[in-house]
């Protein structure tokens, strides 16, 4: 009988790369869920690793699990959500690999997702405030290079962290590929102005970087994780802050940026189809979010409206004086 250990081993090491084709980031997550769990067995149940076994997967325990995840560690409902993903997966695998374990798998599948409550308003910047964000970012060419293709390409963090020197086209049009949610990539306009800066990025500071490296790195050479990223935005977002608190937060992550450019494309009166597109969502029904939240949308529709249900009048102002005197005159 395979035990627990040798099922999750195969299951991350070998099925889900080799055979299903899945991006190193989904795995990871995918590794985190166990990493979470084995962790709360070992310290909440006293299950040490080398003795979990399948039954330990009851629903039961997963219940838990997931309780702990929100009280103690602070997850949200998609998180948690994420989470029963990735132990369903786990157990769809399980029980065509070792069907001795079909019964405990069959209860791990009708494990339900959670309820997730009614999403917050979209966070963005007005066109001001980004202005403000990149001009603080001025002071540093890699900095400045980051900052605007954060905004200027509506990139996801880990879409930009993931980019290279061979990513982007120095040529006009300017563009750049990235690599989306389930390792599909898209190619996306850039603008004149932040291609030509990041045209000078490359030159003087990835002038000797072949085209397959990072298009970022830090002081160590390494490609620039999200948490760099956040690093240099946030720190831009203070320095523009400090002088026009008005107009910019006093905070802002890596996905602001993303729906700041959502947004204005939107209020430019972009399609929502090739709003789409440009941030590589799967539906258009995950693009309506900033059209829920467009006020310029919003009125520029409803003056649309109007204007077809109450037409101009077909009279001119002095026959409308007259047409006014021959109704008093009928009183």
């Amino acid at each position: 009988m395979r035990e627990f250990q040798s099922l999750l081993q195969t299951f991350l090491i070998d099925y889900l790369p080799r055979r299903r084709g899945l991006s190193p980031h989904t795995i990871a997550s995918y590794r985190d869920t166990f990493v979470l769990l084995l962790k709360w067995m070992n310290s909440c149940e006293g299950v040490t690793p080398d003795k979990v076994i399948m039954a330990s997967l009851d629903p039961d325990h997963i219940g838990r699990f997931t309780d702990w995840l929100r009280e103690e560690r602070g997850c949200a409902a998609s998180t948690s959500n994420a989470r029963i993903a990735a132990i369903r997966s786990f157990a769809k695998f399980v029980q065509s690999q070792a069907p001795e374990h079909i019964e405990i798998c069959r209860r791990l599948l009708q494990i339900p997702s959670m309820k997730a409550p009614k999403p917050a308003e979209v966070e963005f910047l007005n066109v001001d405030a980004v202005q403000l964000v990149v001009a603080a970012a001025s002071g540093t060419l890699r900095d400045l290079a980051i900052v605007s293709l954060l905004y200027d390409s509506g990139a996801r963090v880990s879409e930009i962290c993931g980019m290279t020197v061979g990513d982007l086209t120095f040529s006009r049009p300017h563009t750049a590929r990235v690599i989306g949610k389930g390792r599909k990539a898209r190619v996306i306009p850039l603008s004149s102005q932040v291609g030509e800066i990041l045209s000078r990025y490359v030159a003087s500071v990835r002038s000797h970087a072949a085209p397959t490296e990072p298009l970022f790195v830090n002081s160590s050479g390494n490609p620039l994780g999200r948490a760099g990223v956040a690093y240099v935005l946030q720190k831009c977002v203070t320095a523009a802050h400090s002088t026009h608190p008005e107009t910019v937060p006093s905070k802002a992550h890596p996905h602001v940026m993303r729906h700041s450019k959502a947004m204005h494309l939107l209020d430019a009166g972009v399609n929502l189809i090739y709003i789409r597109d440009f941030l590589g969502h799967e539906s258009v029904t995950t693009t309506e979010i900033y059209a829920r939240a467009s006020t310029d949308a919003k009125r520029r529709a409803i003056e649309a409206a109007q204007a077809n249900i109450v037409p101009e009048s077909p009279y001119g102002k002095e026959q409308r004086a007259d047409l006014v005197a021959w109704l008093r005159d009928l009183l």
